[in-house]
Formats: C-alpha cells, structure tokens, sequence
C-alpha cells in the first residue's frame, strides 16, 4: 500500500498530517492507497503555488498556450490504456465506462485547442467619430476545482482544467478522496511528459473544513464543484458572498417518459444502459420511468429481463457489464435506499441486494434493482440514490407524465422514448430538464456544447464546457481608444466622451 503526497509548485510533497483516507479496490474491498486529510497550511500553500504561477501563465501568448493543449491531448491519448484501468480498479467502472471518462476527458481538451478562436472577443472601429471600441476575454487568476469521486478523469481532467488553463487561468484541484490515484497520475504525465510550467495546476485532497478556504481566501477568483445539492448550495452561497464566480454542478434525479408507440425493444435497451451503467454512479443516469400504463407490465417484464442477464463482475474483467459501486459506505446508502422504498409501498420487481460475485466476495456490488408502483409521494422516486435502482412511475398519458417529471425538483436531464414527433417537439419544449433526450437515454451533449442542468441540479450563471465554460473561466475587458489629430484638438470636451452623435 502506498502513501500518497500532494501536488504543489509542480513536485509532490508529504503531507505533515496525522489523517490518512483510504482508498480502495472496488471489487475487492481491498485497501490499495492512502491519500492524506492535507493540513490547512497545506491546502493554502496550494493556493500560493497557483498564484506564484499564475502571472507568467496568463501572459504567455494564445498560441503557446494552445500547442501545449495539443501536446497534452496526446499524451492523455498515449497513456489512455493505463489511466482506463486505473480508473475501473479505484472506483469499479467496468472497462468501457473507464475508458469512456478518459475519453471525455480528452474531448474537453481539444475544444480547449481551439481556445484562440472561441475566446476572442468583439471589436469595432469607428464606433462613433474617432473612437475605436474592442472587448476582449481576460483570464480571473486561480481557480479551485472540487471534484466528486464518481469521474476521477473527466471531471477535474475535463470539466475543469483544459478550458481554464488554456484561457490563462492556474487551477487547485480538491481531488475526491475516495478516488484520487486516476487525478494525481494525470497530473503526474501533465509536467512529466506534457511539460506545463510548475504551479498551473496544483492537488490536495483534503476534508470539507480544510476545503472551506476555497470559498473565502482573496487569492481565489473562482470555485467550480461537482456534487450534492447541499454541498453546492453551501459553497455558492459562501464564495459568491465573497466575490467569486461560483459554478455548481449538483444532484439529479433524471426521468424518462416512455409512451406506448415506442420501439419496445430498443427502448429498454438504451434504458438498461442508462440506468445500471457507472452502477448508476453519475448524475446523467437514469433512474426514474415514467411508463404509460398501457404498456407499463409488458415494459416491466422486459426491463427484468435484460437486467437480470447483465453479468455482474469485477470491474477489470472485460466480460463485465455491471461493476461495483465506489465503496462500502456507498453500498450501504444504496441499500438503505431499496429498503426505504420498499417500506414506501414500493414494489421490489427485482433485488440486487444480496448480489455475491464468486472470487471478489469482498468487493462492493449491488446487483440490478427495480422498484415499480412508485408515486409521488415516495422520496425513492424523488431523491437521488446514485446506485443501480430502477423506479417506475405508471401514469395515464403524456401530460400526467410531463406533470409527473417536471414535480422533481431536480432538471439535470429528461428524456422521451415516442415515435410520434408531435409529443416529442411539445417535451423538448415543456420538460424542465436542461439536457433532453429524444430516444437517447443518456443525453449528454458533447464538450462543444454546455452541461446544462436546471433547478436544484446547478446554481451559477455559466455552466461547464462549450462557450459557457469560456465566459465562466474568463472576464470581459472593454476598451475604448481615441488618437488625437487636429480637428480632435480643437473640438469641446462633452460631459460623455466619446458618446453616440444623434442626427
């Protein structure tokens, strides 16, 4: 078992604390690594090291800045085997999912390439007699990233690095502490083999007391977090108090309307993805079917079926369909989650509770699970269990199903299973949900685009990625020039200069 440092000014240093974390193999609950609680001190020296590096970093030219986001683009591509198995062994991804967080962290990275296009500003000349107007996109300084444990590559690698740096901004990073060794090896690559400057972007993993200083110190400009919904509300309320720019990334419970003129099969097939992969381990699963009654008991009984023929596994196996969940506390919310549901007049159509994989009898699965009969009166069908439970919510037509969805307080994302495209433009229009599916399950945009959840799914003004992510890493500067000549000279200074002439 290894002793894990911390990242600051470039090298890795021991932590001086007396509070380690342990982090585990998924699928054998066995202790594989310990990353330390970080002091304080610590956690500030982190803050210093960014702002030391931050000066030469955000003066160094656009171009510069984007072929080393070109070179790091093929280093993560290089070692993209390698971080893929980091990732399934810390958290319990099977290998297709793994290798998918590090994909969606490389995506990020080659929109930041393009930073010298999308972050140019507007100018125009002549803007009234002699004055000349330009707007452009300066970096903030140092950003802090607090990053959950369920995407240890394409969150902190993805959502929050590429579009900061490549703006000019330096980055501490919050590493989660229940998978951090995906984080601190691509930091590692990032000055081993990428070569960035010492400093442009720092990692502690720490406790929420230590990680208070984000959200307060003078030295940071802005806070981008991924997770609970109480978390992000605490930390937006306090960091914006305090002048920063808060991007907040919270909870979900996404919904799926299923009507009676879709395509059965492929229906339940782009469900079964949506809600058992990652174990239901990320924000954009989907564990809520709202399911016309007409079809709901043949929908059920097919859905039973394709997940009960899912192989449930260790997460490194490539036969695998259904891993682990993160961790032994994990598991244990997620089956008092199926208990309570079940104690809520649900009924339990399948029950992965008691789901043993021969040879990783230590590790932390919980296998498919399905409670049907759900009203809304039931928090199983309301709040988010972040496992591989499905709930079913019965309703007559489409506009109980609409009602139904958009009564959660949650809106990350929503989608439809119709063939009929009059049902499908009124929900693109009337669900709450910020990402929409039309028969996609998991409607995910691409980096190009923002991750734009509503509600109580994210509290902020500029959401991650696409030209959201730019303007929120990014603050506009506006100025106005005027050259004198001789006529200049000779003309009256008025009380707005440079103002619009009227005819």
């Amino acid at each position: 078992m290894e002793r894990k440092g911390y990242c600051v000014y470039g090298e890795w240093r021991q932590s001086k604390t007396d509070k380690w974390m342990s982090v585990t193999d998924s699928s054998t609950g066995e202790v594989i690594a310990e990353v330390p609680c970080c002091t304080k001190d610590e956690v500030e020296d982190a803050i210093a090291s960014a702002a030391a590096a931050f000066p030469e970093w955000s003066m160094l030219s656009i171009s510069k800045r984007t072929q080393m986001m070109f070179r790091w683009r093929n280093v993560l591509m290089e070692h993209l085997d390698e971080l893929t198995y980091l990732c399934s062994k810390e958290l319990g991804k099977t290998l297709n999912e793994a290798r998918g967080d590090v994909l969606k962290a490389i995506e990020p990275t080659e929109l930041a390439c393009a930073t010298p296009y999308i972050s140019q500003g507007r100018a125009s000349l002549q803007v009234t007699t002699g004055f000349d107007t330009a707007t452009y996109r300066v970096p903030l300084g140092v950003i802090a990233g607090i990053v959950p444990f369920n995407f240890p590559a394409m969150i902190p690698w993805g959502w929050m690095v590429p579009l900061a740096i490549a703006t000019g901004n330096t980055v501490v990073l919050k590493a989660a502490s229940f998978t951090p060794l995906t984080s601190m090896r691509i930091l590692e690559l990032f000055y081993e083999e990428a070569g960035f400057p010492k400093g442009v972007v720092n990692l502690v993993t720490c406790s929420r007391v230590e990680s208070e200083i984000f959200l307060t110190d003078p030295r940071i400009k802005a806070v981008t977090f991924v997770g609970s919904t109480d978390v992000g509300k605490h930390i937006y309320s306090v960091a914006a108090a305090h002048g920063k720019r808060v991007q907040a990334q919270c909870e979900a419970k996404n919904h799926a309307l299923v009507l009676e003129d879709c395509d059965l099969e492929s229906t339940v097939n782009a469900i079964i993805n949506s809600t058992y992969g990652c174990a239901g381990m990320r924000c954009m699963a989907l564990p809520v079917v709202v399911v016309q009654e007409s079809i709901a008991d043949k929908f059920v009984a097919l859905l039973k079926e394709k997940a009960m023929a899912m192989k449930v596994g260790c997460a490194y196996d490539p036969e695998t369909k259904l891993g682990p969940v993160v961790n032994a506390r994990h598991k244990q919310s997620i089956l008092d989650w199926i208990q309570k549901g079940i104690d809520e007049g649900a009924e339990l159509v399948l029950d992965g509770r008691d789901c043993v994989v021969p040879g990783f009898e230590g590790g932390y699965f919980v296998g498919p699970t399905i409670l049907d009969h759900v009203t809304e009166d039931m928090s199983v069908g309301q709040r988010e269990i972040f496992g591989p439970v499905t709930v079913i919510k019965r309703v007559k037509d489409f506009d109980e199903g609409i009602r139904v969805m958009n009564a959660n307080p949650f809106a990350n994302g929503s989608c439809i299973f119709t063939q009929n495209g009059y049902y499908a433009r009124q929900f693109e229009m009337l669900t709450d949900g910020g990402m929409v599916g039309i028969n996609v399950g998991i409607p995910v945009p691409s980096a190009y685009f923002p991750f734009s959840g509503n509600k109580d799914s994210f509290f902020g003004d500029q959401h991650v990625l696409g030209i959201d992510g730019v303007r929120f890493y990014t603050r506009a500067k506006t100025v106005t020039k005027h050259w004198y000549d001789e006529h200049a000279r000779k003309r009256t200074m008025d009380t707005w200069e440079g103002t619009v002439e009227r005819i």
